[in-house]
């Protein structure tokens, strides 16, 4: 079988969508794809989609699942479009009804909002293995930057979301509610790691550190010789104080609570109020 792997990024929210398919069968999948969102006026459009279908229909692809490698903090989801327009399932890891608990809570999302995943079409245990026409993608659990991450292996390659970035950057920030560095650590170092050294790895990120040019794909061996956070003689303790320290510098993504509403209902708009608006919730912080 012949893989091919599109790469489409989204320059606003520094986010790879990949397109993943079979030469033969066109058989396809679509991995983390965004939805544009301009929070000073609040509008939305599917212009990144848009130019995702304009491959997939130039390919004569068929794209039966959308796989989200978790619920992102940074852009909103993309999956509503490709459900409606081509059928294609949503599919994210098991443990997304974690951050849908904590999230309910945070918003006040009220008893309709369910938190067992119901929202999306299948949810992925560790080590399944998910058929999408002639592909076969298995499902690594990795979490640490959220606890519901997942990294898809198809063949000999590994999306990982934002669990392992391009080694000039890193890993995934622990910040986040239920993040931990330790469990990042183990999913990395122990899982990740563990994987044959020239196995393909596509990040879910690049934000091109020093100004260089867009890069989305390493290697795993390259990656535990260089990662500039996590190499793999790294203990877990230096790891994790490191980790924490720089957690403790960064800014909240621009689009952090927008992005949550809407990725964990499997990038659903909130539904219309009684004047026919749409409105998200958010927080107001006194110091």
């Amino acid at each position: 079988m012949s893989i091919h792997v599109e790469a489409i990024y989204d320059e606003p929210t520094f986010t790879l969508t990949y397109v993943v398919f079979d030469t033969a069968s066109r058989d396809a999948v679509i991995i983390d794809p965004v939805r544009d969102y301009d929070p000073a006026s609040g509008r939305v459009s599917f212009t990144h989609a848009q130019r995702v279908a304009d491959y997939i229909s130039a390919e004569k692809l068929k794209p039966h699942f959308v796989l989200e490698t978790h619920a992102h903090a940074d852009h909103l989801s993309g999956a509503p479009f490709f459900k409606e327009k081509y059928g294609s399932k949503v599919a994210i890891g098991a443990r997304i009804t974690d951050v849908q608990e904590v999230f309910k809570g945070f918003f006040e999302l009220g008893d309709d909002f369910k938190t067992d995943g119901s929202q999306f079409d299948t949810l992925l245990g560790d080590g399944e293995v998910l058929s999408a026409g002639t592909l076969k993608v298995k499902t690594l659990h990795t979490p640490g930057h959220t606890p519901a991450c997942a990294t898809y292996l198809i063949e000999d390659m590994a999306f990982t979301g934002d669990a392992l970035f391009m080694p000039d950057q890193g890993v995934g920030r622990c910040d986040f509610p239920k993040g931990d560095a330790n469990a990042l650590y183990a999913s990395v170092h122990d899982k990740l790691y563990a994987l044959p050294d020239n196995t393909r790895v596509f990040v879910g990120h690049d934000y091109q550190p020093n100004g260089r040019k867009l890069a989305f794909e390493t290697t795993i061996g390259a990656s535990k010789k260089e990662n500039v956070q996590l190499t793999a003689d790294l203990s877990k303790p230096e790891f994790v104080a490191k980790r924490q320290a720089r957690d403790k510098t960064l800014a909240a993504p621009r689009l952090l609570f927008p992005s949550v509403q809407v990725n964990i209902d499997a990038g659903r708009l909130p539904p219309k109020s009684k004047n026919g608006g749409r409105f998200l919730k958010m927080p107001v912080r006194e110091l």
